[in-house]
């Protein structure tokens, strides 16, 4: 075959398409890998804060929602809930919450923000059951002041999260980073800014 015959435009068009179908196809199949990096809907939703409203709940009541696949509760606890809190202290292991199991914001006799909304992660520390909000007096025992109960192991906690003595939960609940976005809205998740 001679130069004559060969048609360089054709030429010069069949690889300019090939090429550019080529990429195509490279990139097409290149998506599926490079999305694989990124983490899915599902996984950072898991991560997220969460936004609670407060406004419907009333006092004595507890919420439940979920963050980082955990249940979180949030209690509105009442004005003599919250006075009997320092009654308990002598029967509690750790009253004064010495073991870091909250944020600096949160380590006080109420373990909370502001004294009438308690957040806790709803997970006992001892084997990782999720106990019962059982704030009625003398509901599990004659003595019982109202709290938090562990059916499985007989764990015990108080209005503040806090563990008993001679229970098999070593710690008291969780208390999870939160803060106030307004009177009546906190965010799970993110940790409120030292005032």
């Amino acid at each position: 075959m001679s130069d004559d015959t060969i048609d360089t435009g054709r030429r010069r068009f069949l690889t300019a398409a090939t090429t550019v179908i080529g990429g195509v196809g490279v990139v097409y199949a290149a998506s599926p890998f490079i999305s694989s990096w990124f983490p899915s809907a599902k996984a950072q939703a898991l991560g997220a804060p969460v936004k609670i409203d407060l406004s419907k709940l009333e006092p004595g009541a507890q919420m439940t929602v979920e963050w980082r696949g955990q249940p979180v509760w949030v209690i509105h606890r009442t004005k003599p809930m919250l006075e009997k809190l320092p009654e308990l202290d002598g029967l509690l292991r750790d009253p004064t919450s010495e073991h870091d199991q909250q944020p600096q914001y949160a380590h006080n006799e109420y373990r909370s923000i502001k004294p009438e909304y308690l957040v806790l992660i709803g997970i006992c520390t001892h084997l990782g059951c999720v106990p019962m909000y059982r704030p009625d007096i003398g509901s599990i025992e004659p003595s019982w002041q109202g709290g938090f109960f562990c059916p499985c192991h007989g764990s015990k906690f108080d209005l503040a999260g806090r563990v008993y003595k001679g229970v098999p939960a070593p710690l008291n609940l969780v208390v999870p980073p939160y803060k106030y976005v307004s009177d009546t809205v906190i965010v799970v998740g993110e940790d409120q800014k030292a005032a």
